[in-house]
């Protein structure tokens, strides 16, 4: 081995042996190769640039690598790409891996061959982002698991400006920043993202020393306590009545006064855009629902989607010039280069750079805080503040600084509101939002409890962390709206063709919001919930802000460490019966049902389910018995 690579391998031992983390002989190979590695530039039209006309600066201090770039000709460049890392990884082509997608609505999994689309749609297929060099690409991190009990995690620990990219294949990790063909002046340096890359047997673990360095770029927005809440979408969709939203409000101030941000979601608003314009929902007008929600002493909340205008809209007719533009200098229609939007489309974006939309979106919001009263902001739509492929009023903004821009501009218009972030960039909203929706919309049924409940548990980990996750809306009860739009555009099932929900579906569901730690919002028809239901409900009031830790990610058996008691969150995720072992710490526990209240018994060491049912969830409240 070379001296300089045989420094640079010392140099990552010491760092993982000063963390106190032991380390594979697979992950010392992976770090030491990914370190030795060589950085290039790709310019605007394919070429790379040689040293001469620009170089890349990478900086280690610990696990943490600063990275720029320098033009170091006496010309412009306008840059495509810096990749900061390529190499061979060495690892297995089964290798498992988990990484983000650019937005919330996908994730990636499966195996370094064999990659997989997880959540529900995602970015390369239904949004239409490309990939470098037609790879399989994460955003902001990703892990891999070449053994058991061996992990390896590689990140940006910030997102000011730069999106990087984790692209793979069985043989390669090529990890990039994306420039945006935006034009670096002779002379000038870039900073980019600041890079880490560690090392480890325990994904939590992991994931705290990443939480710790991105808090020093981008701090947590506070938020307390966790919002607790209503939401009209799933049981009423765009036909949202005020009656609808009055009966829920007085129930609520009746029965469940803990559910206080009662939110009023898409279809009060006559096209995307208008948000203060007078339509034909509620009346004529939004402000005085909100007013009255406010008199029954709860919270007006509201659903807002910033960053795009319907073609039909108020603001897009008299604003055109407020709009991302294409090459030709017009409005870009988002569909010309990716998604057009689910509803009232297709959208045009409006750009966070331009001095005036950065003034309207602060009028907007104070509006709406001062006004109206709104006190929760449910902000939708916010990966079209991301755009990609558009042309920006300011000429050197990325994309993610234009969406950064905008969001600051809302943020001081709505004050102490709560922001939730929705379809939103995840690693682009860093620091920006009080919470993060972290799976698709939720529907009715097993398919949807599933496939919205493994959304939330893969990124559970950054509740409490980042922000308050928010998975979506709990719903027990067999009744919603007929004929709801997803964030894909595709209709959901009306109510009357599925059938009725088992029980044992709806503990799942319901172990599965818990487990998350994040909010608790309701998507049900309150007026209609059954007693039995409302006691499960009330069972995950108020929610822990707790995300409970799994060994892995098959999401089996959940611990929640609380002051006075753990709460174990099991699942089975099967249709058949299955085995479940929960493994207990020193001494004895009163282990009990938290659903049902029902005394399980004294256990020591651990408590076996013999003959769990399949789709079934179970929470199970353990209290160390006094050995007195």
């Amino acid at each position: 081995m070379k001296k300089s690579g045989m420094f640079c391998l010392l140099v990552l031992l010491s760092i993982q042996v000063i963390a106190g983390i032991p380390v594979s002989k697979t992950a010392e190979a992976f770090l030491s190769d990914l370190k030795q590695s060589k950085p290039s530039i790709i310019l605007a039209d394919g070429s790379k640039a040689d040293a001469a006309t620009a170089i890349v600066s990478r900086i280690w201090k610990g696990n943490l690598c600063a990275l720029s770039v320098k033009n170091t000709s006496g010309k412009p460049l306008a840059i495509r790409e810096v990749i900061v890392f390529d190499f061979n990884h060495g690892l297995d082509a089964n290798t498992p891996i988990y990484g983000e997608s650019f937005q919330k609505l996908g994730q990636i999994g499966g195996t370094l061959a064999k990659p997989e689309d997880w959540g529900s749609y995602s970015d390369r297929a239904h949004y239409k982002i490309p990939e470098p060099e037609g790879m399989r690409t994460a955003y902001g991190m990703l892990t891999l698991q070449p053994q058991q009990a061996d992990r390896l995690l590689v990140a940006t620990t910030s997102c000011n400006r730069f999106i990087s990219r984790f692209s793979f294949d069985a043989k390669r990790l090529r990890i990039s920043m994306d420039c945006e063909n935006l034009v670096l002046k002779p002379g000038e340096t870039w900073n980019l993202e600041e890079f880490m890359a560690i090392a480890g047997p325990d994904r939590e673990k992991l994931y705290d020393q990443l939480t710790q360095a991105i808090a020093v770029h981008h701090p947590r927005l506070v938020f307390k306590p966790i919002p607790m809440g209503w939401c009209s979408w799933v049981c009423f969709g765009p036909k949202v009545t005020a009656k609808n939203v009055s009966d829920n409000t007085d129930w609520i101030a009746k029965n469940l006064p803990e559910l206080k941000y009662v939110q009023i979601d898409d279809g009060y608003q006559p096209w995307m855009g208008d948000w203060l314009e007078t339509g034909t929902a509620f009346g004529g007008g939004v402000a005085n629902v909100l007013k009255e929600i406010k008199a029954k002493k709860l919270e007006p909340a509201i659903w807002v989607a910033p960053f795009i205008a319907s073609p039909q809209s108020k603001l897009f007719k008299e604003h055109p010039d407020w709009m991302v533009k294409d090459e030709t200098g017009k409005p870009m229609r988002s569909d010309k280069v990716g998604f057009g939007g689910w509803r009232q489309g297709p959208w045009y974006a409006l750009d966070g750079t331009h001095p005036e939309v950065q003034r309207y979106f602060t009028a907007l919001f104070k509006t709406m805080r001062e006004k109206w009263g709104c006190t929760y902001f449910k902000l939708d739509a916010n990966y079209w503040g991301a755009i990609h492929g558009g042309v920006h009023y300011d000429k050197s903004a990325t994309r993610i600084e234009a969406y950064r821009r905008g969001m600051e501009a809302i943020r001081k218009g709505a004050g102490d509101a709560f922001l939730l972030g929705c379809n939103h960039p995840i690693w682009g909203s860093l620091g920006l939002i009080h919470g993060s929706r972290s799976s698709m919309d939720i529907t009715h049924g097993w398919e949807s409890f599933a496939s919205i409940g493994k959304e939330n548990l893969l990124r559970s980990w950054q509740n409490g962390r980042f922000w308050w996750n928010d998975p979506d809306c709990i719903l027990l009860t067999n009744g919603g709206a007929n004929g709801v739009m997803d964030n894909a555009g595709n209709f959901t099932a009306d109510k009357d063709t599925k059938p009725a929900i088992p029980e044992n579906e709806f503990l799942f569901h319901a172990a599965s919001i818990y487990a998350t730690g994040g909010l608790l919002l309701s998507g049900d028809n309150l007026p209609a919930i059954s007693p039995e239901h409302l006691v499960i409900l009330k069972k995950l009031i108020p929610p822990t802000g707790v995300a409970a830790r799994f060994e892995n990610e098959k999401f089996e058996i959940g611990t929640t460490v609380l002051k006075s008691e753990t709460v174990y969150s099991v699942f089975n995720w099967g249709n058949t019966v299955a085995k479940r072992t929960i493994q207990l710490p020193a001494g004895k526990y009163r282990l009990t049902n938290k659903f049902t209240g029902k005394l399980i018994g004294i256990y020591q060491k651990a408590y076996v389910i013999n003959d769990m049912a399949g789709r079934s969830g179970m929470l199970i409240t353990a209290k160390k018995v006094s050995s007195q």
